[in-house]
């Protein structure tokens, strides 16, 4: 076999070889939340709350932040666990290594390298692959979300803004655009593909298996102002395998209600008259 050839052979396998190692690599942790709702909690009484309402995970936040945001007291880890049975995510900063060694030792499921909690470190993000606890990631475009599974990461969170309760058009913008990039990979030629790839600094296998699975190749949440069953659904149909919700929701008059019509809204979101139910009685 001439040079020319065994070249056109390495081109097809590696990045095909690289692409099972990957995904191997992702299976072999603890297993990711396949879809549904993740809500954020401060207090033992909401986590009980979500995981009756059918949530898949919680995410824990502190209701007291001293000086700037960090990473929970990790000693509430066990709390949480002995109160319920569904995952535990916690934040760490971005970069912050350390936080997510002493989390990944308290036992909690995943770790969430958090831009909510800031950035500790500016040139790198943590190398997800030296840990076994599965990381969330955020992103806000295809480029970033590609990006952050390159460093290991096991879920995508397209972020929105977190800050203002309730708007949900930035989180709208930023999926929409992820998944009209992902429809141009599917479309481009070769070529294309390898200069989007080095345009976008991502190992070109990596671009090529997301174009042909029409997704990302890990579990994709949206997060940022989603409060109603109906920006639940919302995110569903734009392609998302589930949502994060934010504390705020605890603070309505029927927390249990709102949560468990957000999932359902999640099992059904192509069933208007289950929407319908979802959206009753929730003022």
């Amino acid at each position: 076999m001439d040079e020319d050839a065994i070249d056109k052979v390495c081109d097809f396998i590696v990045p095909r070889i690289r692409a099972q190692s990957r995904m191997n690599a992702l299976s072999s942790r603890t297993p990711m939340p396949r879809g549904g709702a993740i809500f954020e909690v401060s207090r033992i009484q909401d986590a009980k709350i979500a995981q009756e309402a059918g949530a898949c995970a919680i995410v824990l936040s502190q209701s007291i932040c001293f000086c700037s945001s960090r990473m929970i007291d990790p000693s509430l880890i066990a709390k949480f666990k002995e109160a319920v049975s569904i995952p535990i995510i916690a934040r760490v900063m971005v970069g912050h290594v350390v936080e997510a060694k002493i989390l990944q030792a308290a036992g909690v499921d995943y770790i969430d390298e958090s831009e909510i909690l800031g950035t500790a470190d500016k040139e790198n993000h943590i190398n997800k692959h030296n840990f076994t606890c599965p990381f969330i990631c955020g992103s806000t475009n295809l480029g970033e979300a590609l990006e952050r599974i390159t460093e290991g990461a096991a879920m995508i969170r397209t972020q929105g803004i977190v800050s203002i309760c309730g708007d949900i058009a930035t989180t709208v913008q930023n999926v929409r655009s992820v998944m009209e990039d992902i429809r141009l990979l599917q479309n481009m030629s070769e070529g294309a593909r390898l200069e989007f790839s080095r345009k976008i600094g991502v190992p070109s296998d990596l671009a090529a298996q997301t174009g042909r699975m029409g997704k990302l190749p890990v579990i994709h949440f949206a997060a940022g102002g989603i409060v109603t069953p109906a920006d639940a659904a919302f995110m569903m149909d734009l392609g998302c395998d589930g949502v994060f919700v934010g504390p705020e929701m605890f603070d309505c008059p029927d927390p249990y209600k709102r949560a468990r019509g957000i999932v359902e809204a999640i099992n059904r979101c192509n069933d208007p008259n289950a929407l319908v139910v979802a959206m009753s009685g929730l003022n």
